[in-house]
């Protein structure tokens, strides 16, 4: 591996915050115990049971190298590890062959058997760890699931709990260096969850904030952590030169310009549609007495106020990574 490449790694797990452990108790597999976890099934009696994903560094650069070789479309794989109490334990992770658009992406029969065909030969060589959930990409649009991204994982946690779907943007991935990724878990048909806490603010395309919206409430976010042990360092340099010739060792002015431009459009949309607004509500404003419509008119100004803002905080974002990428240092290959 090269300085330059290995520098980049130590900055990639810096930035991902990837924890060293102990590899023998990581990779340690009790069948007995994952049996006794799938016959109490904690989780069927609350719903909130999962709360965290520990996904190992190998895992995390091949769903990441997986989700960029897609380009513009939706690419989709399978996730193999184990249950550890209330957290996913990642292992290792493997791409499907299946069909992906720009919005979608759909598994056939294939896929399923190719599935089942590798997690029996993983078995033969040693692998014991079971599918525990599946991963797709979001490119340009953020980690959220949309209201097919549920559907599918409701029917996966009806058939084949324990299941965890992750999603990976990898154009805001390589524009930010840092790993765009969620991890999420479907509430049960029916259940009414608590109030949930203000979330991390996402800039979400126009095109996708009606979906984003609509089934928000259907599901929730586990904590992620990374990590690695010694036993990976072999495997993880070679991932990592693939790595870093398919992403870090470009220019950010040459791989971010497609997600840059798409993301201005999408911005000058959303200010479009604000100044609309406001010169619709304005224009009508002489119409009615001025201590007329108080009631409920706070709220609909600070709703008008919050588009107005994260219009701006998404413009803030694009101005700030674009001032980066212009001061970055050059790339020596």
């Amino acid at each position: 591996m090269t300085g330059e490449a290995s520098t980049s790694k130590l900055t990639w797990e810096l930035a991902n915050d990837v924890q060293p452990i102990e590899a023998d108790k990581i990779f340690r597999y009790d069948g007995d115990e994952q049996r006794k976890i799938l016959e109490q099934r904690p989780w069927k009696q609350d719903p909130h049971y999962f709360k965290k994903v520990k996904i190992s560094a190998i895992a995390l650069i091949k769903m990441v190298m997986h989700a960029r070789s897609g380009g513009a479309y939706e690419v989709m794989g399978m996730m193999q590890g184990k249950i550890d109490g209330d957290t996913f334990v990642v292992m290792d992770a493997f791409a499907l062959p299946v069909e992906g658009t720009e919005t979608r992406v759909n598994a056939a029969n294939e896929a399923y058997e190719y599935m089942v065909e590798f997690n029996d030969r993983s078995k033969h060589v040693g692998r014991m760890e079971n599918i525990v959930g599946w991963y797709h990409s979001h490119p340009g649009y953020g980690c959220w699931l949309s209201g097919i991204d549920v559907m599918t994982q409701m029917t996966n946690q009806t058939y084949t709990d324990p299941f965890l779907a992750i999603v990976i943007d990898p154009n805001r991935t390589i524009s930010a260096g840092r790993v765009d990724i969620g991890a999420f878990r479907t509430y049960p048909e029916g259940y009414t969850p608590p109030n949930a806490t203000a979330s991390e603010y996402q800039s979400i395309p126009l095109s996708k904030i009606e979906d984003f919206g609509v089934h928000a409430s259907q599901y929730y976010p586990l904590e992620i952590s990374h990590f690695k042990s010694s036993l990976d360092s072999r495997i993880l340099d070679l991932l990592w030169n693939k790595y870093w010739v398919m992403t870090l060792s470009q220019s950010p002015l040459i791989s971010n310009r497609a997600y840059t431009t798409s993301q201005i459009s999408d911005l000058q949309e959303k200010f479009h549609r604000c100044e609309s607004s406001i010169s619709t509500r304005c224009s009508h404003a002489h119409l009615a007495p001025i201590n007329s419509g108080l009631k409920g008119k706070g709220d609909k100004d600070k709703k008008e106020e919050t588009q107005l803002q994260k219009a701006v905080k998404d413009s803030t974002k694009i101005a700030t990574k674009s001032d980066a990428d212009f001061h970055l240092p050059p790339v020596v290959t």
